[in-house]
């Protein structure tokens, strides 16, 4: 444990409850280390680069936490006064294009395998790599406990300000932000008995997690423990348009969309009807203030229940899941535990095995337009979760859909089979939205 000052301590969100778990459980394992890698156009001003990150730090407390689990009642995450940002500079103007993008892979790989000590702040770390005069590799490693998708704009944002400043010398003023604890204080006032009634019913008469019928055996495919890949698939902006069109259209969401597809590709692999399987919700209420500006961990991840009624029409269908997700969402602050707790699971069995990631949060676009000293460009990241199999829809011009899967479980050939197939879906859902979902073909 750090032995500077403490400037708060309090508890974990539920989020941060899981995570721990699996992270502690699976200490050789890169689950939970987010890494982004990003190119950096502009003559670097390191100085200026450095003051910058140490003023975002300061402003934001869950950037200087650690978090404790042993010997107390409950995990407590604790928030440092100061802490040090570690920032490796490195110098490889001398290789040639194809010599750093070997090694750029190479250290990208030995980056997340060092994990982090999560008893420790910060959990995140920086490294620089020269290319030349123009241009910098900027790697940021942290542990996924500090952070969602949500904040990382935020801060990049917040990031690229401070450094225009320092970098030519004038003031710039940034308003207050809001500490993460705030938001843990908001969770210990919610209706928890309010809350089981609710999942209890939800989840009423279901007994064991979707079972998909397209698994290797055991070390089947010759992988290592471990070992994550991922196969993206990006549709065509006219049939990008045409879902959201259609979602638009009917006054749903493109994630209900999204998610509906999912249920019934997963009903067709699994032969169920009635299907479960996790969603990752944004988590941000809208009853707490400035809930939109605050940095930290508010994602959660909990079950959706899909009834597949393959004479029900697709679209009357895909508005009656809608309303339930917004009914839903009234309880998203459940922890994961309490929900299998509330079940008809036997203890310790998962209420689902795959998760849908829908990655709809603002992304400012001043962090991509031409700044006037750098510019930010060649972004790239990498997530490993503890699910063997996920699907993450990212919205824009051309939706893209990923799928992140563990080679041990499954195969390159069935994961391309199954983006397929999910496109095929959509495309038919689109094509006659009125037709039933038994008539939806996969091929």
């Amino acid at each position: 444990m750090s032995e500077a000052t403490i400037a708060d301590i309090y508890p974990l969100s539920p989020m941060q409850q899981g995570m721990l778990f699996h992270s502690l459980y699976e200490p050789e394992s890169a689950v939970y280390v987010e890494q982004a890698s990003y190119t950096l156009n502009g003559r670097l001003n390191y100085d200026s680069f450095v003051q910058a990150w140490a003023t975002v730090i300061a402003r934001h407390s869950i950037l200087r936490s650690a978090f404790l689990w042993e010997d107390v009642d409950e995990p407590m995450q604790i928030a440092y006064e100061q802490v040090e940002l570690p920032i490796e500079w490195l110098d490889w103007t001398e290789q040639s294009p194809d010599e750093r993008e070997r090694h750029l892979t190479e250290l990208l790989i030995a980056d997340r395998e060092r994990g982090f000590d999560l008893d420790y702040a910060p959990l995140m770390r920086l490294t620089l790599i020269a290319c030349s005069s123009e241009e910098t590799t900027l790697i940021w490693t942290h542990h996924h406990l500090l952070l969602d998708g949500w904040s990382t704009p935020l801060l990049l944002h917040e990031l690229f300000r401070l450094y225009e400043a320092y970098a030519t010398g004038e003031t710039l003023d940034l308003p207050p932000v809001p500490p993460y604890r705030e938001y843990i204080a908001w969770l210990q006032e919610q209706d928890q008995a309010a809350a089981e009634a609710f999942w209890r019913q939800y989840l009423s008469g279901l007994t064991a997690p979707t079972k998909l019928s397209v698994e290797n055996l055991p070390n089947s495919s010759g992988a290592t423990k471990n070992e994550y890949y991922e196969i993206c698939h990006t549709l065509s902006p006219q049939q990008s348009e045409q879902i959201q069109e259609l979602a638009q259209q009917h006054k749903i969401t493109l994630n209900t969309v999204l998610q509906g597809a999912w249920a019934i590709l997963l009903s067709r692999y699994s032969g169920e009807n009635d299907i479960v399987f996790g969603s990752t919700v944004s988590g941000r209420p809208a009853d707490l203030p400035d809930a939109e500006t605050m940095v930290g961990l508010f994602i959660n991840t909990l079950p959706v229940r899909f009834e597949i009624e393959p004479e029900a029409s697709i679209i009357d269908w895909l508005r009656d899941v809608h309303r339930r997700q917004a009914e839903l969402r009234q309880y998203e602050y459940s922890s994961l535990a309490q929900i299998q707790a509330w079940s008809e699971f036997e203890p310790g069995t998962p209420l689902f095995e795959n998760i849908l990631v829908f990655e709809n949060y603002p992304v400012d676009e001043a962090v991509h337009e031409q700044q006037n000293r750098l510019t930010l460009s060649e972004i790239t990241s990498f997530s490993q979760t503890n699910y063997p199999i996920a699907l993450i829809g990212q919205p824009g011009a051309a939706l893209t859909l990923s799928i992140p899967y563990d080679a041990n479980r499954f195969n390159a050939a069935t994961i391309e089979r199954m983006l397929g197939h999910l496109t095929t879906i959509l495309t038919g859902i689109v094509a006659d939205p009125h037709r039933t979902i038994g008539s939806l073909p996969l091929l």
